[in-house]
C-alpha cells in the first residue's frame, strides 16, 4: 500500500485492480488513492461503471463522442468503481475497448469489482473484445484482494434491536 500511495505506478501507467466482497473497502482505498493522486499534482477521475457508459452513449447522441474518450484518456488516473456488477452489451464492451484502448500505455486505471478476476473475462462477454480489454488491464496491473466482513455493517449506528426484519 506504501508503495501505490507514493504514486509511482501512474509514472509507470501502470494499473490497479481491487477486489473484494461489499462494503470491503475497495471504494475509500480507491479513492483515498485517488485523493494522493490529487495532491501530487496528477489529474484523477472517477466514475461508476454503470454512470461512465451512460455519459458515453449519451457523448454518441450529442455528437462528443470523441472530445469524451479524449478527455477520459488523458486523466493519469481513471477510476472506474463496480466493474462486473451488470452484463455488457454490445456496445458497452466496444465502448470500454476504446476507452481502455486509449489509455492503456499511457495512463492508469484502477478497477474496482466485487467478482474475482478470473470471473472478469466472462463478465464481458464477447470472447475477443475481453481477450483485448483484459490483456490491456491485467499484464501490467498491481491486483488487492480485500476480505471481511461489510464495513457498512460494522460501523453501522442501528443496534440490533433497530434493525427491521
Amino acid at each position: 500500500m506504501a508503495s501505490l500511495l507514493q504514486c509511482d505506478c501512474l509514472n509507470k501507467a501502470q494499473n490497479i485492480l481491487i477486489t473484494g466482497p461489499r462494503g470491503s473497502g475497495k471504494t475509500y482505498i480507491a479513492c483515498a488513492l485517488g485523493h494522493t493522486a490529487c495532491m501530487k499534482g496528477h489529474s484523477v477521475k472517477y466514475y461508476r461503471l454503470s454512470r461512465l457508459l451512460m455519459m458515453l452513449t449519451q457523448s454518441k447522441a450529442d455528437g462528443t463522442y470523441l472530445k469524451t474518450l479524449q478527455a477520459l484518456a488523458k486523466a493519469e488516473l481513471l477510476i472506474i468503481d463496480d466493474w462486473g456488477l451488470e452484463s455488457l452489451k454490445a456496445v458497452q464492451r466496444n465502448d470500454l475497448m476504446e476507452l481502455i484502448d486509449d489509455r492503456h500505455g499511457s495512463a492508469s486505471t484502477i478497477m474496482l469489482s466485487q467478482l474475482p478476476t478470473d470471473q472478469w473475462h466472462q463478465s464481458i462477454g464477447d470472447n475477443r473484445i475481453a481477450d483485448a480489454i483484459l490483456d490491456r488491464l491485467m499484464h501490467n496491473a498491481h491486483r488487492l484482494k480485500l476480505k471481511g466482513e461489510s464495513m457498512r455493517k460494522t460501523r453501522s449506528s442501528l443496534s440490533d434491536g433497530e434493525h427491521l426484519g
